[in-house]
């Protein structure tokens, strides 16, 4: 099994949130509140209700949750290609369709462990009340927040989401991943092992663009379904019916209504993700190397 690449994960996906937080509470706020016309006037309503903190509600669980859920990705991804090459024989190569189902299995894999983070950031990154307007907040932190959502809602709540999380996650990252692989493939000279660094930072940022335009219209599902009955009674009866109220109400435009938001933060946050990854595992490989040696 390649436990490298579950370490290198975490901490690739630990060093993405750090990047692309902010403009992720952006485009959380966007998807679940009308009060904002567009990705500028977020910004700046942001600002000047609650300063640049605003930008960063609950990012202290999601650093850590993240951290998780990207070793179980990476890990998983790694450990399904190398389950499919050897199904077809020790030395057989991994094709696109290898890429792109491992990708699924990794994305549907992670939501266990991701969906009680993420609808923790969601209800907080939705909470616009702060001491400059001299509301109080619902919620007073990650913990409180997540403590609060399985005594009202039950553990089943922290799992509100679940299933269009999956349904975004599993084609997400097999495109992601496919994206990467092909792109690295096809801009690395033959007879060359590693990418160089510059293919990383590209192929990493084009796979990030390429997941989320996937991703996108389930995303806003997902964020609708985690947000539903907090300031009030409860739209949405279910899945299917979020997401046929959300076309009639506002046609289908609002699925993409975060797309350009997804895409502007996705091409630096998975530059760095895909960067730190490869020094991570080139680096923890060489030394169990070494070691064996």
């Amino acid at each position: 099994m390649h436990f490298a690449d579950f370490l290198a994960g975490s901490f690739g996906g630990a060093c993405g949130v750090a990047v692309g937080y902010p403009l992720d509470t952006v485009k959380v706020r966007i998807q679940t509140q009308k009060q904002f016309t567009g990705i500028w006037h977020c910004i700046v309503t942001t600002v000047k209700r609650e300063g640049a903190h605003g930008f960063f509600k609950g990012m202290a669980l999601p650093i850590t949750t993240i951290s998780m859920t990207s070793s179980v990705v990476f890990g998983t991804y790694r450990n399904c290609l190398q389950c499919l090459a050897r199904f077809r024989g020790i030395s057989a190569a991994n094709t696109k369709l290898d890429v792109f189902l491992s990708g699924l299995v990794a994305g549907v894999a992670q939501i266990s462990v991701m969906s009680p983070g993420d609808i923790v950031k969601v209800r907080l990154q939705c909470q616009t009340e702060s001491e400059r307007s001299g509301l109080k907040p619902k919620y007073s932190g990650p913990i409180h927040c997540l403590l609060s959502i399985a005594r009202d809602e039950g553990a089943s709540g922290l799992y509100r989401g679940a299933l269009p999380l999956a349904f975004r996650d599993g084609p997400s990252f097999a495109t992601y991943f496919l994206t990467y692989s092909t792109l690295c493939s096809q801009l690395t000279p033959a007879g060359q092992k590693e990418p160089e660094w510059t293919v990383v930072l590209l192929a990493g940022g084009l796979a990030g663009t390429a997941g989320w335009s996937v991703g996108t219209p389930m995303d806003v599902i997902k964020a609708r379904l985690q947000m539903d009955g907090v300031r009030g009674e409860r739209r949405y009866r279910g899945f299917v019916h979020c997401v046929t109220e959300t076309v009639r109400n506002e046609g289908l435009g609002i699925f993409f209504r975060s797309l350009g938001i997804n895409c502007l933060r996705a091409f630096p946050v998975n530059m760095v993700v895909f960067a730190v990854y490869e020094v991570s595992v080139r680096i923890l490989r060489s030394a169990s190397v070494d070691r064996l040696s």
